[in-house]
């Protein structure tokens, strides 16, 4: 049995406006990269005049929440690689937008290795607000064996450059990488978090066609993770995190047709932080569950947002539960008050 409760107010998510400016600013070649196929976008387009019309165009669209912040997000390339005046000339489109207060923040990612005390400074005076650095690993090991080019050494040093700029600082961070074990990158976040970033982001490392690691894997040189191993690799490293209180902002790459038809193998899923957060949330439910008193009725209320994580997909989670005789005498109330991932659970009255 399940009941509803009357919706409530939530604090909305921002609303960004995405610039993709493809491996522009990085003229180093990770084994996993091939940046043109992963966005569909082709290097070499984006000047003002095109941030200026898509800052337009969006502003125009409805939203459907017209409060909330608007952030301009610079994706796919290393920014602060490109030349300054390149730099300057991106970022100042965007000024005329934050000076009217149409635009309240700016985001871009870049390499830690391109992240100086001036670089940083720069980027405060033009506004920005939050930068994320592509990490991918916080093991030496990791970092040379896929080509990075960069150490952890310099991951630490960018990350102690923005913070001392009073910028927020994000960390992406792959899991799969070629040499990479669990115990690896369970390690690489416990490091992730001792620098204490404001919020970081989980990509399964794919198999990507033209990329260099595309031809390790035809050597047999390479194995991805697979679907599942991945998925329940991302939920520990999220249990990390989320004990900190440091916010996974995203797991997965953003779906795309561009991307679908490159992926050669790998754990790709265009909906796979959701397949996390399910797993991890069928497990919570789960103990609770085992827990209550047998044989007596029970209320099981969980926030109305997590309704589809609780569900699974195909309803997998809910038939899992009913398999295991946990969903006897227990009536399931989706409660818009609820915080999100809790799992509250009371003995139904006679």
């Amino acid at each position: 049995m399940e009941s509803r409760c009357l919706s409530s107010k939530a604090t909305p998510p921002p609303f960004v406006i995405p610039i993709f400016i493809a491996h522009q600013g990085c003229p180093h070649q990770c084994l996993f990269c091939n940046q043109r196929r992963i966005t569909g976008v082709v290097e070499g387009l984006v000047g003002p005049r095109e941030v200026e019309e898509t800052i337009r165009t969006q502003l125009a669209w409805p939203r459907r929440y017209p409060a909330a912040p608007v952030q301009v997000a610079f994706y796919g390339g290393s920014f602060t690689g490109l030349a300054r005046e390149r730099q300057e000339e991106l970022l100042g489109a965007v000024q005329p937008f934050l000076a009217a207060g149409q635009v309240q923040e700016l985001r871009l990612s870049t390499r830690p290795d391109y992240v100086t005390p001036e670089i940083a400074g720069f980027l405060r005076e033009y506004g920005v607000r939050i930068v994320e650095l592509g990490a991918q690993s916080l093991d030496d090991r990791v970092l040379a064996a896929s080509g990075r080019g960069h150490t952890v050494a310099q991951v630490r040093t960018a990350v102690a450059c923005l913070k001392e700029a009073g910028l927020l600082v994000g960390l992406q961070l792959m899991l799969g990488l070629p040499g990479e074990s669990t115990a690896m990158a369970l390690a690489s976040a416990r490091q992730a978090v001792a620098l204490e970033p404001d919020l970081v982001r989980l990509y399964p490392c794919l198999v990507v066609s033209g990329s260099p690691l595309a031809e390790l894997y035809r050597q047999g040189r390479y194995q991805p993770l697979g679907l599942p191993q991945a998925v329940a690799l991302a939920g520990r490293l999220w249990v990390i995190f989320k004990a900190h209180r440091i916010a996974v902002v995203r797991m997965g790459l953003q779906p795309s047709v561009s991307l679908e038809k490159a992926v050669l193998a790998g754990p790709y899923h265009p909906a796979f932080g959701e397949l996390v957060l399910s797993r991890l949330f069928f497990k919570k439910v789960r103990a609770a569950l085992f827990a209550r008193l047998p044989q007596q009725p029970h209320r099981l209320c969980l926030a109305r947002a997590d309704e589809s994580i609780y569900r699974g997909r195909g309803n997998g989670n809910v038939k899992r539960l009913a398999a295991l005789g946990l969903l006897e005498g227990v009536e399931t109330v989706f409660s818009a008050s609820q915080p999100r991932q809790t799992v509250l659970l009371t003995p139904l009255v006679p």
